[in-house]
């Protein structure tokens, strides 16, 4: 541990004065809300001699007003907005193409979810064989597997940054309140209407608002507290409006039994919610960058974000694991009914124990967020190409994990586990280069 500190020092001791580093700190701390979060609310226990995979949101309403908290995503793509937008300024000014840019960007995002999925494909033979039944199999997966929906959404979004940065460019804010507006008569065609196979179309009309408000930030649409609180209030008065007035239920995640859910697809909500997110946190901006010229908290700001696709992809697999083996140990510590006073004294023992599962994954698969590509950079409409199949992959994944009765040998979805690597191919992402140069 020591070694990976010393590491990060020294990339932090060399961090040009321009970087913004509110904005690095910002992609940890969501990284590390999200673990939180979804270790808190994952709620598994045996009845009968069989396992249950639930969550505490089922068992105490409650709880879902902390996922206003919890649900951080709109962060990633604030962060994201900006982070894109610096990068294809810049390799714009380098005169750069459309390729090379993207080339660099799907390594990174493409390349660590490579090795989680030839994991859970190693581990879904191991288990088919086992006699584990499939949908058992594709139930753990998709549970450990939930983080890829968003690499799968995120990623089509930085295929359109060419597009969305121009936008920007042309109209600025208007760009934004285009995409709400879109945002909200998609909402009306899928509740009043009951067009609901067009709800599906907000994961990219608030997805890609979200990711404008990042080019705000950056030329400074929402800097200083005055212009943050106003930002904060507007989206917070729509949203407690939406889930008091409307048909919006409280929570920003998915809650079985609930006949809307705000994030699957994403509704009005969550985009009010980014708009909250967005007002409190560069409200406090200056104050957070001073802090961050300190050495300790921006060193270890660089030393999460050197593995944090790393710990967001594999949060929930060393969770799963660790409850396989609680399970087939005699169900230590499974047996407590979820949401009783019981269950909540020993959720700090649980976090603990992930926390530990966790490490040797990040020890042993850190290395593939320096994933290599494949030689000659490739033409920018086969890398966007290949990068879309590799998006369909993971979202399918995401949905139902890597196993289904009657899918295929041993219960396994061949063909939707082959997409991401076929993709991933076709662009050019070669994960066992960056792991031998790690």
């Amino acid at each position: 541990m020591t070694g990976l500190w010393s590491r990060a020092a020294a990339v932090a001791a060399q961090t040009p004065a321009s970087r913004n580093r509110y904005v690095d700190f910002l992609r940890a701390l969501s990284i590390g809300a999200v673990v939180i979060g979804h270790w808190i609310v994952a709620a598994p226990y045996t009845g009968g001699g069989e396992i249950t995979l639930s969550n505490v949101l089922e068992y105490q309403p409650w709880t879902r007003w902390l996922t206003w908290v919890f649900q951080v995503m709109p962060i990633f793509f604030l962060v994201g907005g900006y982070s894109n937008g610096v990068s294809w300024q810049s390799a714009s000014d380098k005169g750069k193409s459309y390729a090379e840019w993207l080339e660099a960007r799907l390594r990174r995002l493409l390349g660590p979810v490579l090795a989680l999925l030839a994991v859970w494909v190693l581990l879904g033979v191991g288990m088919g064989f086992g006699g584990t039944e499939a949908t058992l199999v594709g139930g753990l997966s998709q549970m450990a597997l939930i983080p890829i929906w968003f690499l799968a959404v995120y990623i089509l979004v930085v295929l359109v940054v060419p597009l969305t940065y121009a936008a920007w460019r042309r109209y600025g804010l208007l760009s934004f309140w285009v995409l709400v507006a879109a945002a909200i008569l998609d909402d009306v065609l899928f509740l009043a209407a009951d067009l609901t196979v067009v709800g599906w179309a907000n994961y990219a009309f608030i997805w890609v608002a979200v990711h404008q408000l990042g080019y705000a930030w950056r030329d400074g649409y929402t800097a200083g507290l005055r212009r943050g609180a106003a930002w904060a209030a507007l989206g917070g008065a729509a949203l407690v409006a939406m889930v008091t007035l409307g048909p919006y239920p409280v929570s920003m995640v998915s809650v079985p039994g609930d006949e809307i859910s705000n994030s699957l697809p994403p509704k009005l909500p969550m985009l009010a919610l980014a708009l909250v997110h967005t007002g409190l946190l560069l409200s406090i901006e200056g104050p957070m960058r001073r802090w961050l010229d300190r050495a300790v908290p921006w060193t270890a700001t660089v030393l999460v974000n050197g593995m944090i696709m790393t710990v967001f992809l594999w949060h929930l697999t060393a969770a799963t694991l660790v409850v396989g083996a609680a399970f087939l140990l005699g169900d230590v510590g499974l047996g407590v009914d979820p949401g009783t006073g019981g269950w909540w004294a020993v959720r700090p023992l649980w976090l603990a124990v992930y926390a530990v599962a966790l490490v040797p994954c990040v020890l042993a698969f850190g290395r593939f967020e320096r994933s290599g590509g494949g030689g000659r950079t490739r033409p920018g409409w086969l890398l966007a190409g290949g990068a879309a199949v590799a998006c369909a992959g993971l979202a399918l994944l995401a949905l139902e994990g890597v196993a289904a009765d009657g899918a295929g040998p041993l219960g396994l979805r061949l063909w939707v586990l082959a997409l991401p690597f076929v993709g991933a191919a076709l662009a050019g992402v070669n994960p066992l280069a960056g792991a031998r140069a790690g």
